[in-house]
């Protein structure tokens, strides 16, 4: 349990101060594990967008605690029943929810490790704590999986309306400045409930949802989807790809110990072992960022070209399209970046190239947000809003782009 000489609390600049709740979230926070989240940014290379957006995984894990005991004490005084274990799973779920992303967050999440999402990798690190802490975490996993037989408690942990999101909009609104992606997460909490087992929220609450829905909407246009951040990742994506190719060539690549294993090896849902997960607990974005730095040196020309544009911010053009690109356009640019520079059809891709972006702000085919009428009739949030542009929120909406050199035109 916890020494009450110990720090109780966390100062956080969001909610102010954030409790631990019993003991074992307190040594879950103290693990090696979970530590690491101090070392991984919440929005990957997005500071190179809004500079205040260096807040880490941690800080988000902890808001998401937070809010998790405000709604389940929210929830007990509409009489819905929560046993204490139930709470405990609930707090261990989402603590842990985030903690198998890798370097730099979602930038990075299917380059590290191939074809497999952190939410795998967040289930084997549970599963590794769990045997550490003699099966405390089996309800949490449960839960997190979607397995438990109260469907509220996994909406909770993961939905359209979970302390994730109502945590993530809040806070990366707060550190990136960016105003349209402030939403009233206390509000919301304070309209939910649960119905049928299901997690609802109240007539009164409408207009909260329809903030939080343009709110999503807002940040992800603006900023996590950002033509800047977009060609960022798309650098950092492929300085590794380059950097794995020309060690697969015998040339020398200087890193890490953590992040060669990484690139020596390929890495798959179904080859992701204990020893992977071992070392992958100890990678995290200084490895990337000291092994950037150093490859800004190398005697490959893509490979250091790739990382000064990273280091130093002198980025690709990139432009947004709302129909596909031409194809005439993408090899006029590719002729000119490889006459320029003497390269390869191959090398010149790294260069230039192209793809789309999606984003639906409100997927109400896969788990929609039901609101409780006072007839106690439950209507979806698109058909109960009077604001015509909810529905469309629901629609894919996709984007295109290309990026290529600034001197190449």
């Amino acid at each position: 349990m916890i020494n009450s000489r110990k720090l109780k609390i966390f100062n956080d600049p969001i909610y102010g101060f954030i409790t631990i709740p019993n003991g074992l979230i307190f040594d879950l926070i103290n693990h090696p594990y979970f530590q690491r989240l101090r070392r991984i940014s919440q929005m990957g290379l997005s500071y190179l967008v809004y500079p205040g957006a260096h807040h880490t995984r941690f800080h988000h894990a902890l808001g998401s605690m937070h809010l998790m005991q405000n709604a389940l004490q929210l929830l007990e005084y509409k009489g819905v029943e929560v046993s204490e274990e139930e709470k405990e799973g609930l707090y261990v779920a989402i603590l842990l929810h985030d903690i198998g992303h890798g370097p730099f967050s979602h930038a990075m999440e299917h380059s590290i490790v191939e074809s497999t999402d952190h939410e795998h990798i967040s289930l084997q690190f549970m599963e590794a704590l769990n045997k550490i802490f003699n099966g405390r975490l089996t309800l949490a996993i449960s839960i997190f999986k979607g397995e438990y037989e109260k469907r509220f408690l996994n909406q909770l942990v993961s939905s359209q309306l979970d302390m994730d999101r109502l945590d993530y909009l809040k806070r990366d609104s707060f550190y990136t400045g960016v105003a349209e992606g402030n939403i009233n997460s206390e509000r919301l909490i304070t309209m939910l409930n649960v119905v049928d087992g299901n997690l609802v929220v109240e007539e009164k609450g409408i207009y909260s949802v329809e903030k939080f829905l343009m709110a999503r909407r807002f940040m992800y246009w603006q900023v996590y989807l950002h033509k800047t951040g977009i060609v960022a990742e798309q650098l950092l994506i492929r300085i590794l790809k380059r950097a794995k190719e020309i060690m697969h060539e015998g040339q020398i690549v200087v890193c890490s110990n953590a992040l060669r294993y990484f690139m020596e090896h390929r890495i798959e849902k179904k080859n992701f072992n204990k020893e992977t997960l071992s070392i992958f607990s100890k990678l995290d974005d200084v490895d990337v960022l000291a092994a950037i730095k150093s490859w800004q040196d190398h005697t490959d020309f893509v490979l250091s070209t790739l990382c000064e544009m990273l280091i130093n911010r002198q980025f690709l053009k990139v432009k947004l399209k709302n129909s596909p690109i031409d194809k005439a356009v993408l090899q006029k640019h590719m002729d000119r970046v490889k006459v320029k520079h003497n390269l390869s059809d191959h090398e010149t891709t790294y260069f230039v190239f192209e793809g789309k972006i999606e984003n639906k702000a409100y997927d109400r085919h896969h788990q929609n947000i039901n609101i409780l009428r006072k007839n106690r009739k439950l209507i979806d949030v698109a058909k109960a809003s009077d604001q015509l542009n909810l529905k469309a929120l629901s629609k894919t909406v996709t984007k295109y782009y290309i990026c290529y050199p600034k001197d190449s035109v």
